[in-house]
C-alpha cells in the first residue's frame, strides 16, 4: 500500500493546546501528565490531536469488512460477519512516537492498535502486520500487552503482569500510552505500565485501529469497539519519555543484551560466535563436529549434547530456538552429578510430526513439558488451552524460572509447567516415569545448563540467563 507523510499543519494532524485536548475530554491522568524526572514538563509538550472526522480523511479501510465511522467525536468499529480482521490504517507513517487514547470496546469483541504497522505486498498479500497495543476484554485481560500480529504473535503477555491485568475495565473506558521510541517500545494502561521491550524489526510504520474478527453470530449483533482523544507527540518525544518504572523488560535483540536487561542481571551464556563457555558433555572442549556456529545461530545436528562451563543454582534463563521438522531437542538442568545429562528436561519437539509427542502419559512428552513427568498445558490462559507455537522454521521463545524447589516452564510468553520439585506429587510423577529408582531424581542443588542434540537439526539463539 502507499503511505504519505501528514503535514504538521494540514491532512490527519493539528495543534491544538493541552487545555483544549482536556476538555474534548483526554484525561488528565497522573501517569500521562506529571513529568518524570527526566523529562520535560509534560504541560510544555507538543501534543498534536489525530483528528478523527467524518469521512476519515487521512484513514483508509483494509481487510476485513467491519465498518467504521465517527459518531460525535468519537471513532466507532463496527463488527461484521467474516475471517478476517478489519483496520482502519493512516496514510501517515511515524518513526520514534508517544501517543494517548482512551478506548471502549464491547465484553465479545477484541481490539487493538498497531502500532508502527506494516503491509507489503511481498508480505503474505499485504496482510496488516507488526506490533500492536492488545485491547483484550476476555478473562485473561491483557490489554497493554504487545502482539506481533501475523509475524511472531506475543512479544508481551501480562502473565507475570498482575496490576496491568487488574486496571483494565472491561466495557468501559481505558486510556492507553504508548511510546514508540528507538528500539524500545513500552505501554501503560490507566497509569499502569503494561509493556516493555526492546525490538530492532520495525523503525517505523503506520497506526491503524482494529476491529477484530469473531464468531458471525456475535458479528450480526454489531458489537462495537470506540476510541476517543487520540493525540501524538511525534517533534523529540524522548524529552516526554516517562521515567523507568521497574517493569521487567522483554529483549529481542539476536545475541544482545539491552541496557535495562543488563540493569536487571541478564547475562548471555552464549555470545553469539563462538563455542566459548560450553563443553560437550561426551569429552573434552566444544565439539569439533556435529554443532555448527553460522550467522548467530548455534546449530545441533548430530555432534553430542553441550553444556555450560558453569553451574547454576537459582535462575531464569531464556532461549530462542528453531525446530526443524519433526526434530527433538531439550534444554536440561538440575543434572545428576557424576552423570552426562541425566536431570530434568524443557522438552523441545515438533508436536505434529514427531512420534515422541504420543508417547509417555498425558502429552509428557511434548513441547515445553517436563519430559516424561508433566505434560505442558497453558496456565495463563486456560480457556486457550491450546499452546502457542510458532511452527518449524520460525523462532520460538522457551524460558525456565528455578527459585529454590518451585520450577515453571514458559513457552512464547504463556506459562506452561508449574512444579515443586521434591513434592508428594513430584516424587509420585518420578515414580511412574521412565526415571523411576533414579535417587534424588531432579532434586540437586545446582548444575551446568545442557542443550541436547538427538541427531535433529535445532538452531538456538540468544541464550541468556539472570541468577536469583
Amino acid at each position: 500500500m502507499k503511505a504519505t507523510r501528514a503535514s504538521r499543519t494540514g491532512g490527519i494532524l493539528r495543534l491544538i493546546p493541552l487545555s483544549a485536548l482536556l476538555a474534548l475530554g483526554a484525561p488528565a491522568t497522573r501517569a500521562t501528565l506529571t513529568a518524570s524526572p527526566k523529562a520535560a514538563p509534560a504541560a510544555h509538550a507538543q501534543w498534536r490531536a489525530i483528528a478523527l472526522r467524518p469521512g476519515l480523511p487521512g484513514f483508509h479501510r483494509t481487510g476485513g469488512d467491519a465498518v467504521y465511522e465517527v459518531v460525535g467525536g468519537e471513532l466507532v468499529g463496527r463488527a461484521r460477519p467474516g475471517k478476517t480482521n478489519s483496520w482502519l490504517v493512516s496514510d501517515a507513517l511515524y518513526g520514534d512516537y508517544i501517543m494517548e487514547f482512551d478506548a471502549k470496546t464491547d465484553p465479545v469483541l477484541n481490539s487493538g492498535v498497531m502500532v508502527r504497522g506494516q503491509s507489503r505486498p511481498d508480505y503474505r498479500n499485504g496482510v496488516v502486520h507488526g506490533y500492536q497495543a492488545e485491547i483484550d476484554p476476555s478473562a485473561r485481560r491483557w490489554s497493554g500487552g504487545m502482539y506481533d500480529e501475523q509475524r511472531r504473535q506475543w512479544l508481551y503477555t501480562l502473565g507475570r503482569n498482575e496490576p496491568a491485568r487488574r486496571t483494565f475495565r472491561s466495557g468501559d473506558w481505558n486510556h492507553y500510552r504508548i511510546e514508540a521510541i528507538g528500539n524500545r517500545l513500552r505501554t501503560w494502561i490507566n497509569g499502569v505500565p503494561a509493556t516493555d521491550i526492546v525490538d530492532d524489526t520495525d523503525a517505523r510504520g503506520f497506526i491503524a485501529f482494529q476491529v477484530h474478527a469473531i464468531p458471525d453470530e456475535q458479528a450480526r449483533k454489531g458489537p462495537e469497539v470506540r476510541f476517543r482523544g487520540v493525540r501524538i507527540i511525534t517533534d523529540n518525544p524522548a524529552r516526554y519519555a516517562l521515567a523507568e518504572s521497574g517493569l521487567a523488560q522483554q529483549g529481542y535483540l539476536t545475541n544482545r543484551l539491552s541496557p535495562g536487561e543488563r540493569r536487571a542481571g541478564w547475562a548471555l551464556l552464549w555470545d553469539g560466535s563462538s563455542g566459548k563457555g560450553w563443553r560437550a558433555v561426551a569429552g573434552p572442549g566444544f565439539p569439533a563436529r556435529g554443532w555448527t556456529i553460522a550467522d548467530g545461530t548455534l546449530s545441533a545436528a548430530g555432534g553430542g549434547d553441550i553444556a555450560t562451563l558453569a553451574s547454576y543454582r537459582d535462575f531464569e534463563l531464556s532461549v530462542d530456538f528453531r525446530l526443524a521438522q519433526g526434530a527433538n531437542s531439550g534444554i536440561k538442568y538440575r543434572i545428576a552429578p557424576g552423570t552426562r545429562s541425566l536431570g530434568l528436561e524443557y522438552q523441545l519437539l515438533d508436536d505434529e510430526r514427531h512420534p515422541d509427542a504420543k508417547m509417555g502419559r498425558d502429552g509428557n512428552r511434548t513441547l515445553a513439558s517436563l519430559y516424561d513427568l508433566i505434560p505442558a498445558r497453558n496456565l495463563s490462559d486456560p480457556a486457550s488451552p491450546g499452546k502457542r507455537i510458532n511452527p518449524p522454521g520460525e523462532w520460538n521463545r522457551a524460558v525456565i524460572v528455578v527459585r529454590g524447589n518451585h520450577v515453571e516452564h514458559w513457552l512464547n510468553g504463556f506459562k506452561m509447567v508449574d512444579y515443586d520439585r521434591g513434592s508428594p506429587e513430584f516424587r509420585a510423577l518420578v515414580a511412574a516415569s521412565k526415571f523411576a529408582g533414579e535417587q534424588g531424581f531432579g532434586t540437586w542443588a545446582q548444575s551446568p545448563i545442557l542443550l541436547q542434540d538427538h541427531g535433529d537439526r535445532v538452531d538456538f539463539r540468544s541464550i541468556k540467563l539472570r541468577k536469583f
